[in-house]
């Protein structure tokens, strides 16, 4: 199969020194692409700006803003079977770039208006396609702090993807920044699994399976 992974934060320039970012590590979508490497699959990465070396095997495109991963993953999206949205992509991003750093001089607030980023899973949800050319297998992650469940059971109505999996990110130890993670499944079927605690590339493993069940491999 050809699996298409996002992984890692975006950075949005607010002047040509400060970003909006978040915490991501990227590890789970490294993880993901290299166990789909392990199984013999052929995996694009595409990569916000991590401190993790790439898979070797892997074809990676390294982008930094949110406007850069919407144009990689729908630069490569129709080549594949598989689409995991696991990169943590900014919901907004300043209005305006300043050309210059903004200096504190003498402020004593300072106002910032966002704007939405453009929605790179939704995108997909009416993608074209060719006759006889059938939809990817849309993955996306609800990385959420509460009400998991809910508010992954409506990412997933609203996106029309195949599969949410969502992780609560609100404690220590899982998520962001850390090596292992919990994951619950949430099928379009309406089907839920929870993958207890473990290391993120067990994690992954199961993930791959996962797809492997889906295309009857």
């Amino acid at each position: 199969m050809k699996i298409l992974v996002t992984a890692g934060p975006t950075r949005e320039p607010l002047d040509p020194v400060r970003y909006l970012s978040n915490r991501s590590s990227g590890k789970m979508g490294y993880a993901i692409a290299q166990a789909a490497l392990d199984t013999g699959h052929e995996v694009v990465l595409i990569s916000g700006p991590v401190a993790l070396a790439a898979p070797p095997r892997a074809r990676t495109v390294q982008v930094t803003t949110s406007d850069e991963m919407y144009e990689a993953v729908h630069a490569w999206v129709r080549d594949a079977d598989v689409c995991v949205l696991c990169a943590a992509v900014a919901d907004f991003r300043p209005a305006k770039i300043e050309p210059r750093k903004i200096k504190k001089g003498a402020r004593s607030s300072f106002t910032l208006e966002l704007v939405p980023t453009r929605d790179i899973l939704l995108s997909l949800r009416d993608l074209p396609r060719a006759e006889n050319d059938p939809r990817p297998f849309v993955v996306g992650f609800a990385a959420e702090t509460n009400d998991v469940l809910a508010h992954a059971q409506e990412k997933l109505r609203a996106k029309g993807c195949a599969l949410i999996v969502a992780n609560d990110v609100s404690g220590a130890g899982v998520g962001f920044d850390s090596d292992e993670n919990e994951l619950t499944l949430i099928f379009a079927s309406g089907e839920i699994r929870v993958l207890a605690r473990a290391k993120k590339t067990v994690l992954a493993a199961s993930l791959v399976k996962i797809f492997h069940e889906f295309f009857n491999l």
